[in-house]
């Protein structure tokens, strides 16, 4: 049997930078991280990554940032997405809490305004209009995804996959790319209007929602005294992994990939934030020389996947437009009683 065909995606939350563990920035946000955005680009393109920088409105109002990615979109080498993040993006309704730095628990008119000002500075400061989207802080319902429908926005990835916490949860949705539903966006609906392309995550065991029930239910009191999830982690007896070169190493990156290859699953999809590409500014990556770890990591699972499979790389409206083409070139053989290779 041959290689499979798969499509990577790499998206990067091109964001400002702050210690994540402190209050959510306002106004006179740093966005220092842009700088190394070029250097950045061009390593993706030595190794044809197409990259989507999803660009929030700190990073689409600096001048520095919006030029930089202005000349990556005019030299038609990545895409510039939509990302929303509450607190920094006007208008202002107050101090930002931790429920409401999650654009699915803010009121829907809140996130109208928010959006159209989001989608007006990235059209006048970069030149584009978006055609791709992800929450600050991740989470989707169907009434946003109609608000995003409405705007032009064709692709959605805000729905984290086997991820939960007290102000939202992405749990039992599906783990590779579909159609959801208007009245809930963590299942498959009948519209086509937009797809949602979850970030690759899954265990290191090929059972993922076996996987995930057992993890979820260690995470919780009175296991979580014990340190259950961690124990499996060191023992690799179960590992709970996503595709990003902040939370994963290498190995544990190539671990997942090559179970999702197993599964048949037809995208893999990375993700980062920008401000991870210099040192110890969230606390998320505490290393030093964290762009050369991070691209080291790439570059390494790329060697491996490459090995694996035929990797296609496009941005991720591209990845959308492939699979839906591939999805009507299927339903036509079908009509016509062909038979699908």
């Amino acid at each position: 049997m041959g290689k499979p065909n798969v499509l990577f995606v790499l998206t990067i939350d091109t964001e400002e930078e702050w210690r994540w563990d402190e209050e959510f920035p306002q106004h006179n946000c740093s966005v220092q991280n842009v700088k190394k955005l070029p250097a950045f680009q061009t390593f993706c393109e030595s190794l044809g990554i197409r990259p989507t920088y999803f660009v929030d409105y700190a990073v689409a109002n600096d001048e520095q940032g919006s030029a930089i990615l202005r000349e990556f979109v005019n030299r038609k080498k990545a895409e510039v997405g939509a990302h929303l993040h509450p607190w920094c993006n006007p208008p202002y309704f107050g101090k930002t809490t931790e429920a409401e730095s999650h654009v699915i628990n803010l009121p829907e008119e809140q996130v109208v305004q928010k959006l159209d000002e989001l989608h007006r500075v990235i059209n006048e400061k970069i030149g584009v209009t978006p055609r791709s989207f992800r929450s600050g802080r991740w989470g989707m319902k169907g009434k946003t995804l109609e608000l995003l429908v409405s705007r032009g926005i064709t692709v959605d990835s805000s729905v984290y996959p086997f991820y939960e916490n007290e102000f939202f949860h992405c749990k039992g949705a599906p783990v590779t790319p579909y159609y959801p539903s208007f009245e809930n966006a963590l299942v498959p609906g009948e519209q086509q209007n937009i797809m949602e392309l979850p970030v690759t995550a899954g265990f290191n065991v090929a059972d993922f929602s076996k996987a995930d029930r057992i993890h979820s239910r260690l995470s919780k009191p009175p296991f979580s005294t014990l340190r259950a999830v961690g124990l499996l982690w060191h023992t690799k007896i179960l590992k709970k992994i996503y595709l990003s070169p902040e939370l994963s190493d290498t190995k544990s990156m190539i671990e997942l990939s090559d179970t999702c290859l197993d599964k048949q699953h037809n995208v893999i999809h990375m993700y980062l934030h920008s401000s991870s590409l210099i040192d110890g500014v969230t606390g998320l990556l505490n290393v030093d020389n964290a762009y050369e770890l991070i691209c080291s990591r790439i570059s390494r699972f790329l060697a491996h996947l490459e090995t694996k499979a035929n990797v296609s790389y496009c941005t991720i409206s591209e990845a959308a437009a492939r699979l839906k083409a591939k999805e009507g070139s299927v339903t036509t053989q079908l009509s016509q009683g062909q038979h699908c290779e």
